[in-house]
């Protein structure tokens, strides 16, 4: 049944991003960093349909664990005429239209242990950075987008002055058992009103 109420006379607010779709050169490459390194769980894909022209591979990723948000966070597609990625990533300057995609961790012990996964795997940290509203790791999936893992500071800490909260960074070390200290003495940013 269709409704043709008009609820309001003001245009309505998003509340977020609902996914993030990602052509890749190769599936199989993929799925093992959004799966194996980033940790998120497929909970679906494309299949070819009898009749109709065939489509690429596409398969759909949500992380939300066992309370499930949204039926997909992430897709992606593969497409292997992509160009190959640059052999070193940077924040900046990077020859993709994608700078980064940020996945959330529930908790700062949860972010940690991730953390401690990959680097006993031997993933390189591309970056470690403390921001005023999140602690983060950024490190580059196979096609070259970046991606930053980050455990969110407790809202009492940037709600005052987000701006001053994202022009605040540290950058840690990115290496060996350093990369893994996560200070909590973190900086309050503006004044209660």
């Amino acid at each position: 049944m269709e409704s043709t109420e008009a609820v309001g006379h003001e245009p309505a607010i998003p509340v977020g991003v609902n996914h993030v779709v990602l052509n890749v050169r190769n599936m199989d490459e993929s799925h093992q960093f959004w799966t194996d390194v980033v940790g998120l769980r497929l909970v679906g894909e494309y299949r070819q349909r009898p009749g109709r022209p065939p489509t690429p591979r596409m398969r759909f990723y949500n992380g939300s664990g066992t309370a499930v948000v949204h039926h997909h966070d992430l897709a992606l597609v593969e497409n292997p005429n992509l160009p190959a990625p640059p052999a070193e990533w940077k924040m900046w300057d990077m020859p993709i239209a994608v700078n980064h995609i940020a996945i959330t961790f529930p908790s700062r012990e949860a972010w940690l242990n991730r953390l401690a996964y990959l680097q006993a795997r031997g993933v390189k940290f591309d970056r470690r950075i403390d921001h005023g509203m999140t602690h983060s790791l950024y490190l580059h999936d196979p096609n070259g987008y970046g991606v930053e893992l980050v455990y969110d500071l407790p809202r009492e800490v940037w709600e005052n002055d987000i701006d001053a909260a994202l022009n605040f960074a540290e950058l840690r070390p990115n290496e060996g058992a350093e990369a893994l200290i996560d200070r909590t003495d973190v900086p309050r940013f503006g004044r209660p009103s």
